[in-house]
This record gives C-alpha cells, structure tokens and sequence, in this order.
C-alpha cells in the first residue's frame, strides 16, 4: 500500500468527503461522544486514511478535495469538538470502487465496529457488485469462505429480526436456530419473540428450535456413529448436513444457500471421495433419497465401524 511521499499532512476538516462506500451504518452517540471527549484531550493519535482529488470549477481554476478511506468515526469526533483540521496520510494513485469499499470493510472488521448486518451487506456488495465468490471475499477481508458465507445467510432472515440483531436486542449466535426455521414462519417468529421477551441465551435458543423442528425425532432414530457422521460432514462442507435413517437405506441431504455454496460442496465431496463417489452435473439435486446403504461383505466384518459409516457407503 504506497502513500503520497510516506508522510502525513495536515487537512482541513470541511474538506474531506465521507467514503460513499462506507459500510458501517450506525455509529452508537454514546460511545461516539465519549471518543470525542478523548479526541478533545489528546487528539487524534492515528491519522486518517483518503485519497486527493484536484477538481476544476470553471472560473475558479483548480481545487484539491480528499475522500476519506478510512476513519469515519474520527472524523466525526473531529467535528463534534471543532477541530478545524486532522492529520491523514494520503493514498496515491486512484482507488476504484471495489478498493474503497474492501479497505472501509477491512478497517472496520478489525476494529470489530460493525455489526453483524452491516458486515453482511456489506459482503453482499462486494459478490453483487463485483462479481467476488464467497472465497475470494473471505481472502480479502482475512477470513474464511465460511465466514463470508455463514454471514450472507443472515441477511435471509425478515427485516424485524435483522433490526433486532443490528440493534443488539438478539446476538449472532441467535441467528443460527432462526434461520432452522426459514421454511415455518409461523414458528420462526415464535422463536423470535420467545428470545425476546424471555432473554433465552443462544443454547437454549437453540434447545427450543429443535423441539418446535422434527430434528429431534430423526436424531433419535440415528446410531451414534451415524450421528458423527453427519456432525463431521457439517464441519467438512461448512453446511447443514441431516442423514435419514429408512428401513432400507436412507436419505443424505446436503442444504446450500447459493450457486458459490454449491459450488464448494461438490469441490469437496470431489477431494474427500475422489473416485468413490462419481459426481453429478451442476444441475443435479444434492439428496440421495431411498438409496440402500451399502454394507461391507460379511468376510469383512472386523472392518472398524468408521468404514461402515464412512461417507463412500452413501450416494449423492
């Protein structure tokens, strides 16, 4: 990252522009007015981040303008005390649009001062807009494709509960039982006030979605070494992972939430299976439903049961 002659200038407030792609949204007016306070008694200790700009008013001949890149929250204080200017340093050569919108992401996320659906939208942009896989935008920002991903399906969720979690009212891990019940609404939302009105913490959020679910009675039917299977499976592919059991056979199902998810999946099961298991077109659906298990000859009943479980013995 290069920056205009590696020094830090001295800017006139009135002339930096917020960052258009700034994907935080809510800054808190508390804790905002506290940092002022400290910004009013030591000043700013970091400087900001912005791009220089030279405009040309017809008549009035050249003027410089910055946009600021990073430290939103420090020009706000700046302002709330009256400073009249702060330092930056200036980032040379022209930023496009994707470039501002990862640093003001990047920037954030270390400083964790977004919330959860800020930092969503804000991932939305980035594969809407321009085009990133899942993958890629985990790269950028330094976390994982899960973390993009799991991120993303947040934004699934009704507008009240994503209010509710930008507010602080539920947390994160909430999400994940609510979002077991995108298919029941009706109960979805039951969940959603119970969580509200009785302060339920996120295991017995998630306690309760199992009941109101008929995952509890599928698990029951399930050996142990079938429910590790699928526990080890969800962890594999980063996704919900349910194995049914039938009286012959059963049924695996594999849940995606988009065309990138998919994607990654069938990479997976490719690595982990490589010539077990052939893999199906793009279009084919990713549930094997009445398909007998296999089971080893009985001149191989020693076998360890972890072959007998070993995902090579289901069909996707």
């Amino acid at each position: 990252m290069a920056y205009y002659q590696d020094a830090i200038f001295w800017v006139e407030v009135e002339k930096i522009k917020p960052n258009p792609f700034q994907p935080r949204k809510t800054f808190d007016e508390a804790t905002l007015a506290s940092f002022a306070e400290s910004v009013r008694q030591y000043g700013i200790l970091q400087p900001l981040t912005v791009t220089r700009k030279e405009i040309e008013k017809p008549g009035e001949g050249i003027s410089v303008e910055y946009e600021l890149i990073a430290g939103e929250r420090r020009l706000r204080a700046a302002k709330l005390v009256g400073l009249s200017t702060v330092p930056v340093v200036i980032r040379s050569g022209e930023d496009d649009d994707q470039m501002k919108l990862e640093l003001a992401i990047i920037e954030n996320l270390q400083r964790e001062d977004l919330n959860p659906i800020d930092r969503a939208k804000a991932f939305k942009r980035l594969t809407e807009e321009f085009g990133l896989k899942h993958a890629e935008v985990g790269k950028r920002v330094g976390k994982s494709r899960e973390y993009v991903s799991n991120s993303l399906r947040i934004l699934q969720l009704p507008e009240e509960m994503q209010e509710a979690l930008a507010r602080g009212d539920i947390s994160e891990g909430h999400t994940r039982p609510l979002l077991m019940l995108m298919d029941r609404t009706a109960e979805q939302k039951t969940l959603f006030t119970e969580i509200l009105t009785r302060k339920l913490n996120v295991r017995d959020t998630e306690q309760l979605a199992r009941r109101i679910t008929p995952e509890r009675t599928r698990k029951a039917d399930l050996t142990p070494e079938l429910l590790l299977l699928e526990r080890e499976l969800t962890e594999q592919l980063g996704t919900r992972v349910r194995i049914e059991k039938k009286e012959q056979g059963g049924k695996l199902t594999i849940d995606f939430f988009s065309v990138d998810d998919l994607a990654h999946i069938r990479t997976m099961l490719s690595q982990r299976n490589n010539q077990h298991v052939p893999t199906q077109s793009m279009g084919a659906p990713l549930i094997a439903e009445d398909v007998p298990v296999p089971v080893e000859p009985e001149t191989k009943e020693n076998n360890s049961q972890d072959d007998l479980y070993s995902i090579k013995n289901f069909s996707v």
